[in-house]
């Protein structure tokens, strides 16, 4: 059996999606950050030099995974950091998180689309295989 890749890229209309796997929601909902990064930026190209500490809750999966993704975001904005790994604790409808990344230099990143945002339109986070699949739309 091959194994399956951590996320894909989804082609929308004015928006990007991923879907991203894991064997458990804390290593799908880690893919899924890493997925939405990979829209943006390089990930080969950064380092792990910086860590923030991440928290985020939901009324349910879907709301958990959309605003984990905007606080990476929001993280991203207001102090120019990318990430390329994330070590992610779900408990229940709540997570507690690491991310590693870099400032953004854009004469050594290979620079992405911009996300602006989550959507929850065709959001998604489901069991699969032993593990869990999440979908994730972006605005661009």
């Amino acid at each position: 059996i091959l194994p399956r890749p951590h996320f894909e890229i989804v082609e929308h209309t004015a928006d990007a999606g991923i879907i991203a796997h894991g064997s458990t929601l804390a290593e799908t909902f880690a893919h899924a950050a890493e997925g939405m990064y990979a829209l943006m930026v390089g990930l080969d190209g950064v380092r792990e030099a910086e860590t923030r500490e991440i928290a985020a809750s939901g009324k349910d999966l879907e709301r958990l995974l959309t605003n984990w993704l905007l606080e990476l975001l929001f993280v991203t904005e207001t102090e120019g950091l990318v990430f390329r790994r994330f070590d992610v604790e779900v408990e229940g409808t709540s997570l507690r998180a690491r991310a590693y990344g870099e400032p953004v230099d854009p004469e050594r990143h290979e620079l992405g689309g911009v996300v602006k945002g989550v959507t929850r339109h065709m959001m998604e986070v489901v069991p699969e295989d032993g593990g869990y699949r999440a979908r994730i739309l972006f605005d661009l």
